[in-house]
């Protein structure tokens, strides 16, 4: 099966510099929720027809596999950018199927049930019934129900308009028959365009067998043209989310304050406070409870873990049993390895840190490789960068780091050391020992503060 993708229009109404395409919903631009739901569905490339923004449409897909393009120039109507694909598509897959950059919540399920309806039908819409349709296209069938026109809503008579099933735009198609189709297309319309709707009567002027599938969400075939539409139906999608983790255990405080971006995978008696935001590919495991304000981008968070308010994780692994927050921030590379309390304004990364091991204070660890049963005190800082190259600070198993402490790495602390409290370690701290240092504190007998002069 062709698979094509509609991705030419301006979107004036967006008032926006970025193609429509582009504009983001749930974390990603439309168009790539649509290359998302199509890919496998072709052993072809996908043909995405550019137009308006054509430059930034095809560096952002620089390096995507099995996509091409299509040029739209000028943009004449969905018929002529369908015209415009023809040479990219194999002749040898007997079906194409047309999906919008626009509409980006289209299911890979609503798609297979078109595929499957194809095996045999002629061609196939994939339609919606409104209970307002002004707008749209409305489907037109015959004294015995079978599909044989569709009128757009400014060709349309007072009688048709009344019609409530309408078309969403996509569609499968014959490959075979698009040549001489398209090329039969007229411009003699409200709009002065090539509709690819007006293929629908072709095809049943040659007796072609024209069947329709529905989605299961009317939110799927919802098209997006203006930034009001656009929050609109990220609402829609991020309620719909909401309710597949409600269905399935996990408690959410409120299910109107969550936004997932990405994918979210919960275990068991998973809890989610307000306001957080889950990017990337997150899972939670049973029993983690989110508080408030969040933000997790790419972690994996291990059982019975507890995430305190306002926590910024991005490509951490938490191992099962810690406490991390409030105002944590987890980067990318740092691994908990368990049991482990991240307090508050404490930053970790790229470091191990070991089973059982605390870090509640602000604190820095960067580049450090952490054993388990370790304090690290308040205002603790690996020095990691000396300003063109990065190096790792190693602290073994059961140290104690006391507050106000800089490890100017590359340094190692052994097993059992203790730091005092306030020093500068820039070499290796032995096994079992009180390490210091500090400069001697001295009076200066005599010294008075400066003062304002007078001018």
């Amino acid at each position: 099966m062709n698979v094509v993708i509609l991705a030419a229009g301006m979107g004036k109404r967006m008032r926006s510099r970025l193609p429509k395409v582009l504009q983001p919903i749930a974390g990603r631009p439309m168009l790539d929720h649509v290359l998302a739901a199509t890919e496998g569905l072709s052993e072809s490339p996908r043909v995405v027809v550019v137009g308006h923004g054509a430059d930034a449409v095809k560096e952002h897909l620089a390096g995507a596999e099995g996509v091409t393009f299509a040029l739209q120039e000028p943009q004449l109507g969905t018929g002529h950018a369908l015209r415009q694909a023809l040479p990219a598509l194999n002749p040898a897959d007997p079906k194409t199927i047309v999906c919008l950059g626009d509409v980006p919540l289209l299911s890979r399920v609503t798609l297979d049930r078109i595929n499957a309806e194809a095996a045999s039908s002629d061609l196939v819409l994939l339609t919606v019934n409104l209970d307002n349709p002004t707008g749209y296209g409305r489907i037109l069938r015959d004294s015995t129900g079978n599909v044989c026109a569709i009128v757009e809503e400014k060709d349309a008579t007072p009688e048709q308009k009344l019609v409530r099933e309408v078309n969403t735009g996509i569609m499968c198609l014959p490959t075979a028959k698009l040549e001489k189709w398209l090329s039969s297309l007229t411009a003699g319309n409200a709009q002065g365009e090539y509709y690819l709707t007006d293929v629908i009567g072709l095809a049943a002027g040659e007796g072609c067998r024209i069947t329709t599938v529905q989605p299961d969400h009317v939110w799927e075939v919802e098209g997006v043209n203006s930034k009001v539409q656009l929050a609109a139906l990220e609402r829609v999608w991020q309620r719909a989310q909401a309710q597949r983790l409600l269905e399935a255990g996990v408690t959410l405080i409120d299910p109107a304050r969550i936004d997932i971006r990405g994918s979210l995978e919960c275990g068991r008696d998973v809890e989610i406070d307000v306001n957080c935001v889950f990017e990337g590919k997150v899972k939670l495991a049973d029993g983690v409870k989110i508080g408030a304000n969040c933000v997790i981008r790419d972690a994996e968070i291990a059982e019975d873990t507890v995430l305190l308010p306002f926590c910024h994780i991005e490509g951490a692994k938490v191992g099962k049993g810690g406490r991390i927050g409030p105002y944590s921030r987890l980067r990318p590379g740092a691994d908990l390895a368990g049991d482990n309390h991240i307090g508050n304004f404490v930053e970790v990364k790229k470091s191990q840190v070991g089973l059982g091991t605390k870090i509640n204070h602000l604190t820095y660890i960067g580049d450090a490789e952490i054993g388990a049963g370790t304090n690290i005190g308040a205002g603790t800082i690996t020095c990691n960068y000396d300003g063109v190259n990065k190096f790792r600070t190693k602290i073994g198993n059961d140290c104690f780091i006391g507050s106000g402490t800089q490890f100017v790495a590359p340094v190692e602390v052994e097993d059992g050391a203790t730091i005092g409290a306030g020093s500068t370690i820039s070499r290796r701290a032995p096994a079992g020992k009180l390490t210091l240092a500090r400069v001697r504190q001295t009076t200066i007998e005599g010294w008075t503060r400066p003062v304002k002069l007078k001018k």
